[in-house]
């Protein structure tokens, strides 16, 4: 006799009553309710910038003098082994010089975010666990490499919920998908509401950004009343055969979706900010998207991820070159965002993050035996990760790879790292954010992780 039937057999059955009461109340308790952090945050909110396909460090935010000195000599040491055949050093085809008052070094393709480089933490030491796309993309956005974990937002909901319930607590904006596409978004074994929202940042108009937002048939109070007897009959449902948690992610799921009518069009209308602001973003989509991130994070979304662009734009595997078009559409956006964070006094509870899965090879790629680019091959041991806002300390860089910007040397920053801040920063403990599933508690950091705490503002 398994406990259902036990509860239902003995006691005249009012031991069921009490569990299937107790079972309404989780059920009918709001999944996304803003809840208590462990401890007090500094940071409300996260928009996560992901350049995907590989931003080169030693081209952009970690200048390397020995990499231009010894231009087409071999790197020193034993033959590195890196995933294509790769041959003698090559110098950056851009020039850094030193901004603001910090004197960091920028490459020339950043002068924007230059500019406002006293606003950021520049990570240069960085460093993850497999030099492919797929398992680097899962590590950085759900904190192991393989499929099957939910992704860092789910993980942000599920300890903290979300401040606007007319709206998901985890949207992800891209104008088509990335490598992997939804597994990088996914809630997994957390409960599916806290999966990522994922809307074709592409798109112009506003009603086909979130399809079938609008019901050309039946009123919202039509609508509310179809919602009340679909509610009732899977209640009564759920009362018969016990807790169905899918069932029940589908409800919540469909009064998100009735709720998001009213909110929606309005956080996707870009028509809504003036002619200025949008000149200031651009008409690309990347542009587009981190007005849209400004815009969710305005209204309580908890966290917004931009990628950059269909499949992996930042792979530059043939001509590194290509780097000062991708920047060029990159750099005003995030300067821009960072401008409207603090103008709408959001910058400082606003954790923004700016980086990639990996970085790239100092040594130029041989694509073949006959042919010889420009290009830079894929490389985990070492690249740069840009913090903002949200309790990070502006204005500094922290560690910093070898002479030629291979390896991360000195105060490596390993992925686990940079989510247990992140979540610190939120006032969430990753050891304590776990969740039970196959006999065992998972947690965002798998099992290590450290806080940076010479970053913390």
């Amino acid at each position: 006799m398994n406990r259902r039937d036990a509860l239902r057999t003995m006691g005249a059955g009012f031991g069921t009553l009490g569990w299937m009461n107790l079972l309404h109340a989780e059920s009918q308790a709001a999944p996304l309710a803003p809840r208590a952090p462990h401890f007090t945050p500094k940071a409300k909110r996260v928009i996560f910038l992901f350049l995907n396909g590989g931003m080169s460090q030693v081209d952009t935010f970690d200048p390397k003098p020995m990499l231009t000195r010894h231009d087409g000599q071999p790197l020193p040491g034993p033959k590195i082994v890196t995933d294509r055949a790769s041959g003698n050093l090559m110098r950056s085809p851009f020039e850094f010089r030193k901004y603001g008052q910090s004197g960091t070094e920028v490459s020339e393709i950043f002068p924007r975010v230059a500019s406002k480089i006293d606003d950021f933490c520049v990570i240069r030491s960085m460093y993850s666990d497999n030099g492919n796309h797929g398992p680097s993309l899962l590590m950085m956005n759900s904190g192991h490499g393989l499929t099957g974990r939910p992704a860092m937002g789910s993980w942000v909901t599920y300890g903290l919920g979300t401040e606007n319930q007319n709206l998901p607590g985890f949207v992800v904006l891209c104008p088509g998908y990335p490598v992997l596409g939804a597994q990088l978004w996914d809630s997994t074994f957390l409960p599916s509401v806290h999966g990522g929202t994922y809307i074709p940042s592409g798109e112009r108009e506003p009603d086909k950004l979130v399809q079938n937002i609008r019901n050309p048939t039946y009123t919202a109070a039509d609508q509310q009343q179809q919602l009340s007897l679909l509610d009732k009959l899977n209640r009564s449902y759920v009362e018969q055969v016990g807790h169905q948690p899918g069932l029940e992610a589908g409800i919540q799921a469909m009064e998100v979706a009735f709720r998001m009518q009213t909110e929606a069009p309005g956080a996707f209308d870009l028509g809504k900010e003036s002619q200025a602001t949008r000149d200031r973003y651009g008409d690309g989509d990347f542009g587009r998207g981190c007005l849209m991130a400004l815009r969710l994070a305005e209204r309580g979304v908890r966290m917004v991820q931009v990628y950059f662009g269909n499949f992996q734009p930042w792979d530059s595997h043939d001509d590194i070159r290509i780097h000062a078009k991708l920047a060029n559409a990159a750099d005003a956006p995030i300067a821009a965002l960072v401008e409207d964070l603090k103008a709408r006094g959001m910058f400082d509870d606003t954790l923004l993050i700016v980086g990639s899965e990996f970085g790239r090879t100092p040594m130029i790629q041989n694509s073949g035996l006959e042919k010889v680019g420009n290009g830079r091959d894929h490389n985990v041991q070492g690249f740069c990760t840009l913090l903002a806002g949200g309790g990070v300390k502006g204005g500094i860089t922290y560690g910093a790879t070898d002479d030629f910007g291979f390896k991360a040397v000195e105060k490596r920053c390993h992925v686990h790292d940079l989510h247990a801040t992140a979540l610190h920063l939120l006032g969430i403990d990753h050891k304590r954010l776990t969740y039970r599933y196959s006999g065992r508690d998972f947690r965002l950091t798998d099992v290590s992780g450290n806080v940076i705490k010479e970053i913390l503002a």
